[in-house]
Order: structure tokens, then sequence, then C-alpha cells
């Protein structure tokens, strides 16, 4: 729905979102700028009438002040030529006043710029400075309005002979007032257009961060990405400039093992603080470059590629391939044992010849004893697992591994000391760090002199250890923590999956169950790996 924007566009509003902030800007400076010049022009007023006040308050003072004023008051009569007269009107004259009125204690005028109005009494009432006090006011008089000040006047023994009433014409003081408003509203007008730069500066920065959009485009965009990201079955995570974070959508939540409110949590927290230390943080945060790098969080293992913003930040996605890697691993199994079952199919049918040739020359003790052998091998290979391995799941591993191995021509044996009792907590998990052990093992021993692979299964008390040793080239010691990296691998890539995930999925499983797996040197040289996984046993 678009109505206020077609309420806007009827109006003759601007549509873009930068022209609504110009324009919103130039009426707020232009609002501040008259605001800001009303609260001056208003104290200014009052502080010009204060001073017209006190200027007439202080000629009056200094007109009070001559003893010749009071002896003129007291000696002579109410007459324009009188010096009363003449000493007011110079003082007027000198002064710029409007008026300077001296009164005797009946209110009688004694001068006036007027001549006609001496000997009249004033038009206001003169009582507060024959008593005495003195007086700041404007007032009308009949010259008009003025601003007045009022002081008693005084004979030279201390008695109040009278008055002096100064005025100062209203028309200076408003004149004052209205010569300050037009440089008033220069400055005002100067920062008007200094703030409407300065926002149109601005305006042309937020143009160009927001696209040139209007507020509704920005809207609908910011809705839709709220919706794209929380709906797609994709993780995707969004970080910032100095590494922390700006967004995590569901998928990517659950992908990491975060909390369902991990959303609103992980923002504006550093990475590291979020994940924790490891390769998927060092993925995320650009440390280790590259397209689809495989990382592992937990017990999943993850598809990553990250994209650099425009901001500096970046915007990294994250893909399940956990399913898809078990199905690698089990296909390679598959294909190991469709191999071995294509060596054994040839086998058996060159044993088959040579039974038939055996009794077709009837050499039947001889055939006997042939046949007895051939089955006594297999037999032997499973009665030995079964004896020492009471766990199903990982003795049937051990015998389908050691026909593989067989195949490859590498002897795959158990160690004297393997005894392992069938009260295993998680076989599975077991299953999986030994199948990996082993055909990392039998990879590494397959190229060697006397090749061999050796394993060992023993339980102490509810502890579970496990030992890998082989005949291959062995591990350095400095690259005995690196192997157990996600993507660290000696080998090819195979074409339906990544190499160097096994170790790593080893170790995680190990310490998923508080247990460690590390890596070292076998006696006879080669490599050994050991895993040890406390309460494994019920």
């Amino acid at each position: 729905m678009r109505f206020p924007l077609l309420s806007a566009r009827r109006l003759g509003l601007p549509r873009r979102a930068v022209s609504q902030i110009l324009l919103t800007q130039l009426a707020i400076a232009a609002g501040v700028a008259v605001l800001a010049t009303g609260l001056f022009l208003a104290p200014l007023s009052a502080q010009l009438d204060d001073q017209a006040m006190r200027r007439a308050l202080a000629i009056a003072q200094s007109a009070a002040a001559d003893p010749a004023l009071a002896a003129g008051v007291l000696s002579s009569g109410a007459s324009a030529d009188s010096p009363v007269q003449s000493s007011a009107e110079r003082l007027r004259r000198a002064t710029g006043a409007e008026y300077v009125v001296v009164l005797d204690l009946d209110g009688i005028r004694r001068s006036h710029p007027s001549t006609d109005r001496i000997g009249l009494p004033v038009s206001t009432d003169p009582s507060d400075a024959l008593a005495g006090r003195e007086v700041m006011e404007i007032d009308e008089g009949t010259l008009g309005r003025s601003a007045r000040g009022k002081v008693p006047l005084l004979a030279a023994d201390g008695e109040i002979v009278g008055a002096v009433s100064v005025g100062i014409a209203y028309d200076s003081v408003r004149d004052r007032l209205l010569g300050a408003i037009p440089g008033l509203l220069a400055y005002a007008g100067g920062a008007l257009a200094a703030g409407a730069l300065a926002a149109y500066l601005l305006s042309r920065r937020i143009q160009r961060q927001t696209r040139d959009l209007a507020f509704s485009d920005i809207a609908g965009l910011l809705a839709e990405r709220e919706a794209m990201l929380h709906s797609i079955r994709e993780g995707v995570i969004a970080l910032a400039p100095d590494g922390r974070v700006r967004l995590v959508n569901d998928e990517a939540a659950r992908l990491l093992g975060l909390a369902p409110d991990a959303t609103d949590d992980c923002a504006g927290r550093p990475l590291e603080d979020v994940l924790g230390a490891g390769r998927t943080a060092d993925v995320l945060s650009g440390r280790v470059t590259g397209r689809d790098l495989l990382t592992v969080q937990g017990s999943r293992v993850l598809v990553a590629n990250r994209m650099p913003t425009e901001d500096g930040g970046a915007v990294a996605t994250l893909r399940d391939r956990t399913e898809l890697e078990h199905l690698g691993r089990e296909l390679d199994s598959t294909r190991g044992l469709i191999d071995a079952l294509r060596a054994q199919d040839h086998e058996h049918a060159n044993r088959l010849h040579t039974l038939l040739g055996l009794l077709e020359l009837g050499l039947h003790e001889e055939a006997v004893e042939f046949v007895t052998e051939v089955a006594g091998v297999h037999r032997t290979t499973a009665e030995q697992v079964t004896e020492k391995v009471h766990d199903p799941l990982l003795a049937a591993l051990l015998v389908g591994k050691a026909t593989v191995a067989a195949e490859r021509g590498v002897p795959l044996r158990l160690a004297g000391t393997s005894l392992l009792p069938d009260r295993l907590v998680d076989p599975g998990g077991l299953v999986t760090i030994l199948g990996n052990l082993v055909d990392n093992a039998l990879d590494a021993a397959a190229g060697s002199a006397a090749p061999l692979v050796e394993v060992e299964l023993r339980a102490e008390g509810r502890t579970a250890v496990l030992r890998v040793r082989d005949s291959g080239p062995g591990v350095p010691a400095a690259r005995r923590e690196e192997i157990f990296t996600e993507g660290w691998s000696t080998k090819q890539p195979k074409a339906h999956r990544e190499r160097g995930l096994g170790l790593a999925l080893v170790r995680r499983l190990a310490e998923r169950q508080g247990g460690s797996a590390r890596a070292g040197e076998a006696a006879d040289g080669g490599a050994e790996f050991s895993v040890v996984l406390p309460e494994a046993l019920r």
C-alpha cells in the first residue's frame, strides 16, 4: 500500500529521502534562527529601557548635585527667565535629554522646555521624589512617553526643597532597538546560510549512502531483508569492520549451536566472544581465506564463504555438509568393501579352480586340507577380534577393516593387551573415531617397506583407551597439532568430498565426551594416535 506516497505526490512533496531530509533540516535551521532572534530581541528591549531610565536618573542626580539649582528654587519665582530655567535648559541641551524639569515642594514647575508650562503643576505624581526617594520609570507625560528619572533636590542644609525630573524620549530607545535589528538579522541570515550549506552537504552524503532511495523504499528493503534472512535455509552472519557481529540469522544460530535467542544477543559482540577461538572464528573473520572453506563446529561440518562489504565489514554464509560428509565416508567404505569383495571373488575363483584341479587329479586328502586352511584363516580372524572386543559394532568394524587391509597388502592386527567389554555408552561415536584412524593408518602404511597397522582397545575402569599405530612415515613433531585442524591433509581430495576432516572429527568427538586425541611416534617408527575417553563405559 502506497497511499502516503500518493498523498505526498498530490501535495507536491518530494519523494526522495534526501530531498525530504534537506527540507526538514532547512525548516529546522530557519525555525531555530527565528527563535534565537526573538529570544535575543525580547531581553534587548528591556535592557534598552533599563539603560535609558538609568541615564535619566544619572542626569537628574547630576542636576540635583548643583547647589545653585536649589538656591535658585528658594530665591527666585517660577518664570521663563529665572536662573533655574537657564540652568535646566543648559543641562538638557548638554545631555540630549528630552526635558529637565525642576519643581518645588508644591509640585509647581520651575523649568520646562516649553516656557508656557512653567508655573503649572507637573502631570505626574512627584510625591516619591519629594519624600526623598529616587524614582526610575517609563511613563506618559505632557511630552509623550519617556524614560524618567526623579531625584529629590536638597538645600545646603540637607532639607528637601523640591525635585528634579529628567526624561529621555522613548522614541530614541525604540530607534536603538530598531537599529539593532538589521545587524541581528544579518547575523541570523549568516547562521541560516551556514546551516543551509551544512544541511545540503549532509543531504548529499546521505544521498550517496541511501543510493537516492525513498523512505518507503528503504523501509520495504529492510522488511524484505528481515524476511529473507530469517527464512532462508542457509546461515548468514554479518560482521562490522571492527569484527563485531551485526546480524545472525536463525539458521546460522542453529548451525553454530547458539541459543535460539542468540540472533539478538550476539549483536554488537566480538565474534570470538560468540564462537570462541578456533578455525570457525578464523574463517568467518577472514584470517583464513578461500572459497568453500570447511570447518567443524560442534558435531557439524560446515562450508563457509565470506564476502567483504564496502564499509570494511563482511557477510559470511554457512552451509551444512554434515550429512553429505557422512554419505561421502559411507561411500568410501562401500567402495572399499566392493573392491575387497571383487578381490575376494577373484581369489575365490582361483581357489575353486585349485580345488577342482585337486579333485580331478584324485588328490582328495590335499583338497580337504586346502579347504580347511582357507576356511580357518577367516574364522581365526573373526574369533581373534570377538575374543578381545566384545562390542558387536566395533568387532564388525575391525573384521571388515581387516578384510580391506588384507586386500591392500597391509596386515591389521589387534594388540595383545586389547580387551574392551560390551559396556560402551556411545558405541557409534567410538566406531567413527576408530574407523577414521584405521583408514588413515592404512593409507599411511600402504607404501611402507614392512606395512603394518596395529589397533589397541582397552578399558581402564570407566575410561576407554584407543591407540592406532602404523608403519608409515610418521608425523613430524612440529605438525602434530596442525593435523587436527579442519582442511589439513597431505592427500589429494576426492571428487565427491573434501579432505582434512577425519582427524578434526576425531578430536571433536573425543573432546565432546571430555576426552582427548593426540598424535605421537610409534615405538618402531611411524605414527601412533591415542584417544582417551573418560566415562565411556557404563
